[in-house]
């Protein structure tokens, strides 16, 4: 394709929505910004307003356009990331939600999921979905806000009503109002897809008690799903690659075969690894997901999914005020030699992998009168390393072969503290890239090599430049041997709320 110049990738975050413009050799040549206002009702509950979603996302294309003179004809194709298992209901006929959309932390649904493993569904669950019954999935979310519609908006017509993950939605909106579609990779994170056929799971659809015709057609990730709409930019570009955030950026990092992996450090952090063209079953708590898929062939990869790591940073910043800004936290942590005997338990929405505990909440342990700012803001840090490690050492049982490098990526990735204290943490090296959004590039890829744009994904994957590698350092044994007080504080912090 030689007329056009960029691929257009939209990457709609849980804290913010991005419009990035990449070039022929992979590169970030612009982008536009908008936070996302969070709404918390209620403790443990936590809602996104999908039309202020859409508006951001809108604004930010036409924004990183115009800011690059470039045109919208120079576009090749649109590739889409987003946050996955958030879930909505809308009025195709209005447009408009018919409630704000439940996000992937809310536990609203928590109770929901013990009265299902109470009557034996888990394994059901599990073994045709890939994942453990857990609130975090969009199918306990969807069935509270379609109960939700029936007792407060009675007179709705449900032959109107849709049903989606963000990027559904996003689609949606972006074909004008034409296309009904998911991927592969965000349908699998709805615990209503059978992960062995790739379609919706008619039974655990009627478990959940959500109807048919109200789920969108399930599509492979890479592929046109159709054409933006002409009046958002002057001309009809193809939307060509679908994916759910984690899977995009494995695929940025060239993970596409077993024994390759990584994790991205944002909102929650994601540690990934690609398990090639067959289902692989974990039997540490890890999920079965999958990567992505062609026309051709199904990737599939083994995930651990934590809730809270940059995400307790934000907290830091917003919640206790501790911090006026995310970056100040490399500074402060290096400003005391170790937390001053204090442990930070980062379950603010639960627990994911491998505990996979609705009920844990946040704690801090082992304060006592010494204890100031600076050693709390260390022990967050500290306790993001110390999940991931958890989940490598879950990943390791799974595999016969333990991991010796961990790529990352992501938002809390560029803080040299924490990525030099995992290293020692893990005792394994560490890879940065240059460029840290690797879920907007991941699906940049795979639009570009779905239209054409490019034609050697090994090539691109390769190409992309290191920023830093952290190899296990003079911290080593001290993060090592803290690790066993920061279990024992996890434990602690389970089972917390009684319901």
């Amino acid at each position: 394709m030689t007329d056009t110049k960029y691929i257009l990738s939209l990457d709609l975050g849980t804290t913010g929505n991005r419009a990035i413009l990449f070039d022929q050799q992979g590169d970030i040549v612009g982008q536009a910004y908008k936070e996302l206002t969070q709404y918390y009702p209620q403790p443990g509950w936590l809602e996104h307003n999908a039309t202020e979603i859409w508006q951001d996302v809108s604004n930010c294309m036409q924004q990183v356009i115009a800011d690059n003179q470039a045109n919208a004809t120079e576009i090749a194709a649109i590739g889409l990331t987003v946050q996955r298992e958030t879930c909505l209901l809308w009025d195709k006929t209005t447009g408009k939600p018919l409630h704000k959309a439940i996000v992937w932390q809310d536990r609203r649904t928590a109770a929901m999921c013990d009265r299902l493993r109470a009557e034996g569904k888990a394994e059901v669950i599990q073994q045709k979905t890939g994942l453990v019954l857990d609130a975090y999935f969009s199918a306990t979310k969807l069935a509270w806000l379609i109960d939700w519609v029936k007792q407060n908006q009675p007179d709705t017509n449900w032959d109107n009503v849709m049903a989606g993950t963000v990027d559904t939605w996003a689609l949606w909106n972006l074909t004008g109002r034409k296309v009904h579609a998911t991927d592969v990779s965000n349908a699998s994170r709805t615990m209503l897809m059978n992960l062995d056929t790739g379609e919706w799971d008619e039974s655990l659809l009627d478990l959940f008690q959500i109807p048919r015709q109200i789920m969108p057609e399930i599509k492979p990730s890479m592929g046109v799903f159709g054409t933006s709409d002409r009046d958002l930019l002057g001309t009809e570009i193809p939307i060509a690659a679908i994916f759910g955030d984690q899977q995009a950026a494995l695929f940025a990092h060239g993970c596409d075969r077993p024994g390759l992996l990584k994790c991205t450090y944002g909102t929650g952090c994601f540690l990934v690894a690609q398990t090639g063209t067959t289902v692989t079953r974990s039997n540490n708590q890890l999920l079965s997901t999958v990567a992505w898929s062609t026309q051709d062939q199904t990737n599939y990869a083994l995930e651990g999914a934590i809730f809270t790591t940059g995400a307790a940073i934000q907290w830091l910043r917003d919640g206790l005020k501790l911090i006026a800004k995310a970056a100040e936290t490399e500074s402060l942590c290096n400003q005391v030699d170790s937390t001053n005997g204090v442990y930070f338990v980062p379950a603010l929405s639960g627990l994911g992998a491998p505990h996979w505990d609705m009920k844990a909440r946040g704690a801090f342990l082992g304060i006592t009168g010494g204890v100031q700012r600076e050693h709390m803001v260390r022990a967050v840090l500290e306790a993001i390393a110390y999940q991931v490690k958890e989940v490598i050492d879950a990943a390791n049982k799974d595999s016969t072969q333990p991991i010796s490098l961990l790529k990352v990526d992501g938002g809390a990735a560029q803080n040299n503290f924490l990525m030099q204290f995992q290293a020692d943490a893990l005792g394994i090296p560490l890879e940065r890239p240059v460029v840290l959004d690797a879920t907007a590039q991941g699906a940049a890829f795979g639009a570009g090599l779905a239209v054409g744009f490019w034609d050697d994904y090994q090539k691109l994957a390769s190409d992309r430049p290191v920023d830093r590698v952290f190899e296990p350092g003079a911290g080593q044994s001290q993060a090592q041997e803290n690790f066993a007080m920061w279990s024992k504080a996890v434990t602690r912090a389970k089972n917390w709320i009684e319901e």
